[in-house]
């Protein structure tokens, strides 16, 4: 008897439409979609193209005879460097991974205070947090060169790191979130003996499990393009130490003659986020666990 009652329920929640708004709501979207996909496309297209068709007019969208020397031309001029192609690839992801797990973990400590504690001061630190927010990278970059200059980390790799950890956004986004889960649950969770380490490791960490995988992404992306200025060129004088981002800078010093493989280089660096992204958004964009709770 429940189960006919719940499918009449669906059957009366259900949306009537008819075939032609079915049809133009599909058509809306595909149209979208293309629109946000033609700038991958054109990248994809631009890095298999020789370099007599890069500089066609009108320029083509679709590569006409793809080729890949522009990948080979790329890692020919690595294999010529003093500093191999290998050394700037693990330095990116050093930096880029130890950056985002310290500033996931970081803002999260930092954001379960300020969301379930009652702490005095609580309110005008977090309203200083959204202040942050507003200033741009340029105008904390010299306050972030003082700061490891004083703490002595100039030309290393935690000059990129630590300033990583001190990111606003990821204090904001996970304080956000973690408001949504209901004090009942944690209060349960203490009666039965947790601590509150427990309690933020064990239950509230996994119920905002899409905000932190959304911040992961945000970081990520972030770190994964430092280098060719700012922080990047500012912080770090010694060539071992650099970035992709900061060497594949160095192609546009050939001028027009390597605009082929500094397209392979725009593709390369872009691959690897977009596939992190394409990893983890079966989790980003599900809806949050706690979305049907109240407190």
């Amino acid at each position: 008897m429940q189960a006919k009652l719940q499918l009449r329920l669906r059957r009366e929640r259900k949306v009537n439409r008819s075939l032609p708004v079915d049809i133009a709501i599909f058509g809306l979207l595909a149209c979208a979609g293309a629109f946000m996909a033609a700038p991958f496309v054109f990248m994809i297209s631009t890095a298999l193209k020789p370099l007599d068709e890069m500089f066609l007019f009108p320029p083509t969208f679709i590569v006409r005879n793809p080729t890949l020397d522009n990948f080979y031309d790329l890692f020919l001029i690595f294999a010529n460097s003093w500093v191999p192609l290998s050394r700037y690839i693990f330095n990116t992801f050093f930096v880029a991974f130890l950056g985002t797990a310290g500033h996931v973990v970081l803002a999260s400590m930092a954001a379960y205070p300020l969301a379930k504690l009652k702490l005095p001061g609580g309110r005008f630190l977090f309203t200083l947090v959204v202040l942050s927010l507003m200033f741009a990278s340029q105008v904390t970059s010299i306050p972030n060169y003082l700061t490891v200059s004083w703490l002595g980390l100039l030309n290393t790799y935690w000059s990129l790191i630590f300033p990583a950890f001190a990111t606003s956004l990821g204090l904001f986004l996970m304080k956000q979130f973690m408001e949504q889960i209901p004090d009942s649950l944690m209060e349960a969770a203490k009666i039965d003996g947790a601590s509150e380490y427990r309690i933020f490791w064990n239950i509230v960490m996994p119920i905002v499990k899409p905000a932190w995988l959304t911040l992961i992404i945000f970081s990520f992306k972030g770190l994964w393009g430092t280098g060719a200025g700012g922080q990047g060129a500012s912080f770090i004088y010694s060539e071992q130490l650099k970035t992709m981002d900061y060497a594949f800078s160095q192609i546009l010093s050939g001028g027009f003659v390597r605009s082929g493989p500094m397209a392979a280089a725009a593709l390369i660096m872009m691959v690897v986020p977009v596939a992190i992204f394409i990893l983890t958004q079966s989790n980003v964009i599900q809806t949050m666990s706690t979305s049907g709770m109240k407190d």
